[in-house]
């Protein structure tokens, strides 16, 4: 069934006559809980006094739907999502509305970010009948679970429509539904299907240089980012245009990074007050956020201003790392030394009433009492003018040059501007603090953890602070200690103590990841022995032994609809990419060969794609780059290897594996390089290595040669 064919029938369905109106009527005060009182998820527990019987994702409410007869509806979204709360607003507190669906439907709410693999099931449907997905995501199924209707935010009107027209359809003419759901079903379930490539693939130099290439048409190499709007700070696009650069020698691709990063930073989307980043900007500029704040951006986007400045030594991402960690260190970081997953993008104003941006957002008036004399020349940095101004006679602090030009214009030092910054700072901090905070979704989330425990390490490396690696450390600890079953399986959530939900193959992609980053870093083989009792766990639950490719669920998981395969690198790379990056690194850790031959094949699988549609690939691309340019190993032997390592790690150099000992060590990597009283540096190409040195600078010479 093709994606046309779907999309005109669900339009059939929808133009049974959905108009739009504004009108909204709130839920009264003082209703009952639902189902949700007891969940620990901070958006499941947003709708737990919704007049809707809101039920979570379990056995006993998908019972429930094919006892009764009744049809799904499938409602989901997460805590920081704006539009979420609007639909909540004027749908789920309406008390006519909530009868409807209570009448006539099994109401189930879903946590995006707890239970991604629900989302990635009931997105591809809703992508498949649209041409588009979003959140919120509205499906309404089955009693057995499989999809018939979707969509993303619908009006009052737009809802009551559909939940009217849906009902009546399935109770007048069944077989019409049942028949639509098994073709959308089957849409749904071949939409990742992966062919396997049994022919050898040559990973060529120039095929990729092709790929780029066809990539760069749709990068904006004057604002940063890709073309138009909205603009995503998209991570792995920009970490693999960074490596690519420094490879090829490509200076042109190199300031288009810096441009970007640069940009991003003076940006609205960029706290200029607090630090850390909102999830993308609305406007081709980076200048009006939607204001939501998210772990996994910030943790990623902390690893590459690390790895910039590592590359340019410039001091501003150096700056901008210390005040996102800052952030995250204040707003994320919990006792137990793990991280919260985001923050709203809404919270309360002066009249008790949600409104997006209204805790980051300033009035003229408020900054000239705020900031006295000062107020003229934080007016020119920040633009409060034309250019800053967002609505409702509110600024979003934006900058648009940077501090040399701007001091020697105002004839400032640099010593003296810098405190001048540090102390608007302070002030609209303190101000700020006095306002409503956006609410905090304080779920622990085991893949967004460790993204961040990589955020930590990279930033060590690349700044020296002993805190980073301290924070780092504490959170493996954390996911060793609580995240982690007897059993050697993984969590997905973490909340008051309880571990829930069963991982999925990208809590075990990004953990191994960070423990093998963590390993190149302390050389404490700990932490690459846990990546390999992961992976090998992985492998025995993931697996798809078809298609060599991993499923996003594990064999235990029993009440879905299908399985789907994650492969496509987003906002995050996707969960086979990183699978695939460690299968090729901890082959050559353990000189294992079936590690080797399983991340070939992944890599081969989706190779064609890859250089036909590289936006989605990007992290693909970055493995592609071990196979078509120089990979080298790197084993440091010997009693200041830590030392060594240090000094190393202040480089930036994506095209090495590094493994050391302070002792005689078994790993295969580092066997029979031990020799007392001496420090050595073997650079190696798949096992086979160059005279060792006794220096990093002599180590350097073989590498970037």
């Amino acid at each position: 069934m093709t994606n046309k064919a779907v999309y005109y029938i669900t339009l059939m369905i929808f133009l049974l006559g959905c108009s739009q109106s504004n009108t909204s009527i709130s839920a009264s005060e003082g209703k009952k809980s639902n189902a949700l009182i007891n969940e620990t998820s901070p958006y499941l527990l947003q709708h737990a006094y919704n007049p809707v019987d809101w039920k979570a994702w379990n056995d006993d409410a998908l019972q429930l739907a094919k006892d009764q007869n009744k049809l799904i509806v499938i409602s989901v979204g997460y805590s920081a999502c704006h539009w979420c709360h609007v639909m909540e607003e004027e749908s789920f507190e309406n008390d006519s509305v909530a009868k409807l669906m209570n009448d006539n439907f099994i109401n189930i709410k879903v946590d995006r970010e707890e239970r991604p693999d629900i989302d990635q099931i009931y997105m591809n449907a809703v992508q498949l009948m649209t041409g588009s997905g979003g959140w919120p995501l509205n499906c309404i199924t089955l009693p057995d679970g499989r999809p018939v209707f979707g969509g993303t935010y619908f009006t009052k009107a737009q809802w009551t429509k559909i939940l009217k027209d849906m009902s009546s359809l399935y109770q007048k003419d069944p077989k019409k539904v049942i028949s639509f759901a098994e073709k959308l079903t089957e849409g749904v379930r071949n939409s990742d299907l992966i062919t396997v490539k049994k022919e050898l693939v040559d990973f060529d130099t120039e095929l990729l240089g092709v790929a780029v290439k066809e990539f760069t048409k749709s990068l904006d190499f004057k604002d940063g980012g890709q073309k138009g709007s909205p603009k995503f700070p998209s991570s792995s696009h920009l970490d693999f245009l960074l490596r690519y650069s420094f490879q090829t020698n490509n200076d042109q691709l190199k300031d288009y990074v810096v441009t970007t990063l640069t940009k991003m930073a003076n940006g609205g989307i960029y706290d200029q007050i607090g630090g850390g980043f909102s999830r993308y900007s609305v406007d081709d500029k980076w200048h009006i956020p939607h204001f939501e704040k998210m772990l996994y951006d910030n943790a990623q986007l902390v690893s590459l201003y690390s790895k910039a400045y590592q590359l340019t030594k410039n001091i501003y991402f150096k700056e901008i790392v210390e005040e996102t960690l800052s952030f995250v260190d204040s707003e994320f970081l919990t006792k137990e030394g793990a991280f919260f997953s985001s923050l709203d993008a809404d919270s309360e104003n002066s009249q008790g009433e949600l409104e997006e941006g209204v805790y980051y957002t300033w009035t003229q008036d408020e900054l000239q009492s705020l900031l006295g004399d000062d107020f003229e020349l934080f007016k020119d940095y920040y633009n409060i003018n034309a250019k800053g101004k967002w609505e409702n006679d509110l600024y979003v602090l934006y900058r648009t040059t940077n501090d040399s030009i701007f001091t020697e214009a105002h004839d400032l030092s640099f010593e003296n501007f810098d405190a001048k910054k540090e102390s608007w700072k302070q002030k609209l901090k303190a101000v700020r603090y006095k306002r409503h905070k956006p609410k905090l979704d304080d779920k622990v989330l085991t893949s967004w953890n460790a993204l961040m425990l990589k955020a930590y390490i990279d930033a060590f490396n690349a700044i020296g602070s002993k805190a980073y690696l301290k924070k780092a450390t504490d959170n493996a600890n954390f996911i060793i200690n609580n995240q982690l079953s007897s059993d050697g399986a993984l969590y997905h959530s973490y909340k008051n103590g309880k571990s829930t939900i069963d991982g999925f193959s990208e809590d075990y992609a990004h953990v191994i990841s960070a423990f093998i980053e963590l390993y190149q870093t302390t050389l404490n083989e700990k932490w690459l022995d846990t990546s390999k009792v992961l992976l090998d766990y992985t492998i025995e639950n993931f697996l798809n032994k078809e298609s060599s490719m991993f499923y996003f669920t594990s064999d235990s998981s029993t009440n879905l609809i299908t399985r789907k395969t994650e492969v496509y690198d987003n906002v995050i790379p996707s969960s086979n990419s990183v699978l695939a990056d460690n299968l090729f690194k901890l082959g050559h850790y353990y000189s294992d060969k079936t590690y080797l031959k399983l991340g070939n094949q992944m890599l081969k699988n989706v190779n064609d794609e890859m250089l036909e549609i590289p936006s989605v690939y990007t992290n693909w691309m970055s493995l592609y780059l071990n196979y078509s340019n120089p990979y080298y190993e790197v084993a440091i032997s010997g009693k200041d290897a830590n030392t060594k390592l240090k000094a190393l790690k202040t480089y930036y150099i994506p095209n090495i594996l590094i493994s050391g000992a302070t002792t005689e060590s078994t790993l295969p990597l580092l066997k029979n390089k031990f020799i007392e009283d001496q420090t050595l540096i073997y650079v190696c190409v798949n096992g086979t290595c160059k005279l060792p040195v006794d220096s990093v600078n002599k180590a350097l010479s073989q590498i970037l040669k």
